[in-house]
């Protein structure tokens, strides 16, 4: 744990790290139990449902690239705070923006928020707790998956009485308690703001030619694609079922709270686990299974499919991301690179959703899409077996040999 830290407080701005990354999800999470009134009220169709969830996963993934730039130009702490801000702008805009067009612009500008949080956290969290770094991100993920929790659960209830509308721009509040504990919390922590003095003899790695890296990314698209479109798609396929709308939107809300709990427990006990490759495995097989159960028996074993799936993806989708920086020990070049592994999975994970609302469209029936993630889900084991400790150390000695001219940190404090 860095001196910086010591002088702000650890339990303070892990509690900030937790009320942001709680506010990363609704903006996508709320849309599937409000569907049905959106599609009514708005005349759009499934396929637009499907890009309200792949717009802002898209542009998670375009923005994560950049991230060195972003970094440059506004620091992790300054990045981060300006990301909440958006969010919070996106959401209470919906208020005002209650069409098929505003809830696209508002979808693009929600992903750009989420961006900036996503691309600087890793980095930022690596930089100030050092050897606790894995259970400080097991936390971040539990955040992201108790917002969605609250998002799904609440969300037709609320609309009952505030309208899907209102609904939606109520996460507007979370945000702006968020970014004010923000700014208290890491004043005094390590904050990385520019990367641009040349040093003779080393370079910033090439992510883009290594195989481990696209191994990386393609993991971590599956693993956030089929967070993703249970998310989106869940509610609506129940309510296809004859379940009623609060009903479909509580099973969600069920996935959830079991995914936050799940996540929870990985960021209490993954430090047991130094070689990550047993829970991987575990996890795979178990969403594979909930995937196989919400196709074959949907309403009968409801229950069932939402708890494989929730302990499935709760330790598949926080170990993805633990997974990558666990390859690379310096943190600017962790951020960098969980950056790179995060953009493009999450540029992969966006047709998820999209690809589920068109199949909607034109089969009227999502059962196909869940065998399709099943399969997905069993095919990235052939990955996960691969990724032992010995294989962090031959990536990361890989990535130095590679070096030969790079660039020197300038830190903020």
């Amino acid at each position: 744990m860095s001196d910086h830290l010591r002088k702000a407080s650890p339990i303070l701005l892990s509690i900030a790290i937790f009320l942001v990354s709680i506010n990363l999800r609704p903006a996508v999470a709320a849309i599937g139990p409000l569907v049905s009134k959106i599609i009514g009220d708005t005349g759009i169709n499934s396929t637009a449902v499907g890009l309200l969830t792949m717009i802002p996963v898209f542009l998670m993934g375009v923005g994560a690239i950049y991230v060195r730039q972003v970094r440059a130009a506004l620091g992790e702490r300054g990045g981060i705070a300006l990301g909440v801000l958006i969010v919070a702008g996106s959401s209470i805009a919906r208020y005002w923006l209650p069409s098929g067009s505003g809830l696209l612009v508002t979808a693009a500008a929600a992903g750009i928020g989420i961006t900036l949080v996503q691309s600087l956290m890793p980095g930022f969290a690596k930089r100030n707790f050092g050897s606790s770094t894995s259970r400080v991100i097991g936390l971040y993920s539990t955040g992201i998956v108790v917002g969605a929790s609250i998002a799904a659960g609440t969300a037709a209830g609320i609309s009952d009485a505030i309208g899907w509308s209102g609904t939606l721009a109520a996460w507007s509040a979370p945000a702006i308690v968020a970014v004010l504990l923000w700014g208290v919390s890491s004043r005094h922590a390590a904050s990385e703001r520019v990367v641009n003095a040349p040093i003779a003899g080393a370079r910033s790695p090439s992510f883009w030619r290594n195989a481990r890296c696209w191994s990386l990314m393609i993991f971590f698209g599956v693993g956030t694609g089929a967070f993703m479109l249970a998310m989106a798609w869940i509610p609506p396929f129940y309510l296809e079922q004859g379940v009623g709308r609060g009903n479909a939107g509580l099973l969600l809300s069920v996935l959830t709270v079991i995914e936050a709990v799940t996540a929870l427990g990985v960021a209490a006990f993954i430090h047991h686990f130094p070689d990550r490759r047993g829970p991987l495995v575990f996890s795979l097989l178990v969403t594979a299974l909930g995937f196989v159960v919400l196709h074959g028996w949907p309403v009968e074993l409801a229950h069932a499919a939402m708890a494989l799936l929730g302990v499935g993806i709760g330790i598949l989708f926080p170990l993805s991301i633990i997974v990558a920086i666990d390859h690379i020990d310096d943190p600017t070049t962790a951020g960098n690179f969980t950056s790179f592994v995060q953009g493009g999975g999450y540029i992969l994970a966006s047709f998820v959703p999209l690809f589920a609302g068109a199949a909607r469209d034109s089969l009227s029936d999502l059962s196909r899409v869940w065998l399709v993630m099943a399969v997905g889900s069993l095919a990235m084991i052939v990955l996960a077996v691969r990724y032992s400790p010995e294989s962090y150390r031959r990536f990361s000695t890989s990535l130095r040999q590679a070096s030969t001219f790079g660039v020197a940190e300038v830190t903020r404090y």
